[in-house]
């Protein structure tokens, strides 16, 4: 049986934030229910020829969900083939979880819950749209350790409108005293068509500058590193062993099935992706009408260029032997001056059989990527 990782896509929100450019929406939850059925519909039929490696249930908020469709949620999780010991992981926000959600998450093996707080000062906090305070965070978090969850990520953002980089510094200190196992810390990026673009085209967002997030992201891994977390990917630190498995799944360029609207898939060489209007998608399933907005099966070279993206944002990079592997050819027949280039510039390092960014190619990721544009 072939084994694949499974995402869950949740699209129901109490209240947009304000830099969130997801399928994502506030005040349809009167879809929720029907919502829900058509979900289970859809992931039965997907999944009942695979092995399920790690599971992923994000959003929206899938802690938004109401006690009874929860319920019934984790009622078909546990129906599902899974590998021993998979990573089964659902996105909480602050704010919209209770000890009886988690303990029905809990009951529907969910073994790890990933928060997203993005910041600890609450005047930024409602500067982004978020619902709730640090201290409503912290009760949350404190609960869902008391129900038994010991496997938890916190999710962090820099470079966020007013904040300044003792700010920043202050919210991964106390993070850090909270002691999760797991630490994401993105830097904000204005998405087309959020409140943020809007302001931001207006000239109305004061965001920190570029050197001032660069600090941001210096001092972010100090001080995660001086409190027990390695840096494994670009923006995600981990204790030792807590790495989150499934984000590896699609940094390793390896399969996943997506279910709901507006997720995707990757298998067989196809990208697959379902339709976004939730409407839409529960009357296709209720008629047995497909779901699919588009499939896509990339050429070999967005192969290589995906798996060269995707690979080099992990800090043990890109494995040569895998390349050949995958793509019947060394990575030298393709990249060779790029990779000499950007070693030359002390961006790019190769040894033992791995090539991975350099702690300033990883500040200039962007400059590398490019040039991996075949």
């Amino acid at each position: 049986m072939k084994e694949v990782a499974l995402y869950i896509h949740i699209p129901f929100c109490k209240q947009k934030c304000f830099y969130c450019d997801f399928p994502s929406y506030a005040r349809k939850d009167d879809l929720m229910s029907d919502y829900i059925e058509a979900l289970l519909i859809e992931l039965k039929e997907k999944i009942k020829d695979y092995e399920v490696r790690s599971l992923f249930i994000g959003g929206g908020t899938p802690s938004y969900l109401n006690e009874e469709n929860l319920s019934k949620l984790m009622k078909e999780i546990k129906n599902i083939n899974f590998i021993e010991d998979a990573e089964k992981t659902i996105e909480c926000n602050p704010g919209t979880v209770s000890e009886e959600k988690f303990n029905i998450m809990k009951g529907g093996g969910i073994n790890r819950l990933s928060f997203g707080l993005q910041t600890t000062k609450n005047n930024l906090l409602k500067g982004i749209g978020r619902i709730h305070t640090f201290e409503a965070f912290k009760d949350n978090y404190n609960l869902a350790r008391s129900v038994g969850f010991n496997n938890i990520n916190i999710d962090m953002m820099f470079g966020l409108p007013n904040q300044s980089v003792k700010d920043w510094t202050d919210s991964l200190e106390e993070v850090a005293k909270l002691n999760p196992e797991h630490i994401s810390a993105y830097s904000l990026i204005i998405e087309e068509g959020t409140p943020f673009y809007k302001l931001y085209n207006e000239d109305k967002l004061k965001l920190p500058s570029e050197e001032e997030e660069r600090e941001m992201y210096k001092k972010c891994k100090n001080i995660l590193i001086e409190n027990g977390y390695h840096q494994y990917e670009i923006s995600n630190y981990a204790k030792e062993g807590k790495e989150c498995l499934h984000n590896e799944v699609y940094w390793m360029c390896n399969e996943y099935i997506g279910v709901g609207a507006s997720s995707s898939s990757y298998i067989d060489g196809k990208r697959i992706k379902n339709i976004d209007d939730l409407r839409e998608y529960i009357k296709r399933i209720g008629s047995g009408k497909s779901i699919l907005d588009e499939e896509i099966i990339n050429t070999k070279n967005d192969n290589i260029e995906e798996f060269m993206f995707m690979g080099l944002r992990m800090n043990c990079g890109i494995e040569e032997e895998e390349f050949k592997r995958r793509f019947h050819t060394d990575v030298d027949n393709v990249y060779k001056d790029v990779i000499e280039g950007n070693i030359n510039k002390g961006l790019l390092e190769r040894k033992r059989g791995r090539i991975y960014l350099t702690d300033k190619g990883i500040e200039l990721s962007n400059m590398v990527m490019s040039d991996m544009i075949l």
